[in-house]
């Protein structure tokens, strides 16, 4: 099916979900919460308006809202009965809260297959805007006032004009969403800069956790884990990860969320797009500092992926870090870590080991793949997100 249809007809069932929800939000008022005889016009009039959208809701996954609105003289008789019998009116009650339940219920679906409909394109945009921004950025002055207007910039409106198609609503709350628009439209140099270096990394994490983040858990196989657990188990348990199922971006996602699972970590943010030209900074976070007398403060922290699998991370390349480190400022960068797949050699860690004796800022941190497999073991739910487990 075509996208653009299937969009259209999702756009469609959204809007007959929000008159169904204005007919609940008119018929509650009716619900009785006790004892009652009769009816109303006005509800009665609801409940034929309620069944003409029912049919706007198309099946999700084999399921849709077919309930009519319930029989409030029948709900009024039955609180009478349960209170003749000295029961409970449990059920009457659940009845009289299920319309609400059943839409919030179709709208969860609907979102969650909208979501699963437009992830495959979302990620050839991310990955359209990540190649032309420092494309359309290259030789444009930081402070430039001049506008600039080329084919880079030209796919990347159309293609931040396309995601907010695809994530609808959504959008509204999308990390720095307006102001992207915002510089977007004046389109001066400094402004471009200011998509690279915030609008678009902050746009871009938050598309990978709203929209790709989709809901459909992951694939498992069909046996009772108890019963398993509870039989002869063979083999043994293993830290080692398959890092060549990852690219360039899939290794930076999944060190975005690593780094947001820790609790010292706040703020942790994408800074550069994959593949930069300059490979710098990757992502950066506000590291918290806890002392015993209940002093507390954050250091900046930038953080530099390398899905390096076929070398090693040489010396040379941990000085290039550290000596830019010292101009990513302000605020000034107190912590540098260096995160591989692979390893690093043993000249770069004697390197880093020297700088940190000397007590040069920034400290140097080296996380090779064993202390990465490592933190990973002890948040598995990550590293099965991403296809590594």
């Amino acid at each position: 099916m075509d996208l653009e249809e299937l969009l259209r007809a999702m756009d469609r069932t959204a809007a007959n979900l929000s008159k169904l929800d204005s007919v609940w939000e008119r018929a509650k008022p009716h619900i009785p919460s006790g004892p009652q005889l009769g009816t109303h016009p006005d509800y009665e009039d609801l409940a034929r308006a309620w069944a003409d959208l029912l049919p706007g809701l198309p099946p999700i996954d084999g399921w849709t809202v077919t309930d009519p609105l319930p029989d409030i003289a029948a709900m009024g008789q039955a609180f009478i009965d349960y209170l003749e019998i000295t029961e409970p009116p449990t059920a009457v009650h659940a009845a009289g809260e299920k319309p609400g339940a059943d839409l919030a219920t179709y709208r969860y679906r609907l979102d969650r297959a909208r979501r699963r409909a437009a992830r495959g394109r979302l990620e050839q945009l991310i990955a359209k805007v990540d190649a032309a921004l420092p494309i359309a950025l290259k030789d444009v002055p930081r402070s430039s006032l001049e506008r600039v207007q080329n084919e880079q910039t030209e796919q990347i409106e159309a293609a931040v004009g396309e995601i907010a198609r695809l994530l609808g609503d959504a959008a509204d709350s999308t990390g720095r969403w307006w102001d992207l628009h915002r510089h977007m439209r004046f389109s001066q140099g400094q402004d471009w800069h200011d998509i690279g270096e915030f609008d678009w990394p902050s746009v871009r994490a938050d598309i990978m956790a709203k929209a790709l983040g989709d809901s459909d858990p992951l694939a498992v196989p069909d046996i009772d884990l108890g019963q398993a657990a509870s039989g002869h188990l063979t083999g043994s348990a293993t830290l080692a990860l398959p890092w060549e199922r990852l690219d360039d971006d899939g290794f930076e996602r999944l060190l975005y969320d690593l780094l947001r699972s820790i609790p010292e970590h706040e703020n942790v943010q994408w800074l550069m797009q994959t593949r930069a030209p300059d490979r710098g900074r990757d992502l950066s976070l506000d590291r918290v500092l806890k002392d015993g007398s209940g002093g507390v403060r954050t250091e900046r922290v930038i953080v530099q992926a390398k899905h390096w699998r076929s070398r090693s991370v040489n010396a040379a390349a941990v000085v290039e870090t550290a000596t830019a480190g010292k101009l990513w400022s302000p605020p000034l960068v107190r912590g540098i870590v260096i995160a591989t797949s692979g390893r690093f050699t043993a000249d770069a860690v004697a390197w880093a080991e020297r700088h940190n004796a000397e007590g040069t800022a920034p400290h140097i941190d080296l996380w090779p793949e064993s202390r990465l497999e490592t933190l990973l073991a002890q948040r598995p739910h990550i590293a099965a997100a991403h296809g590594l487990r």
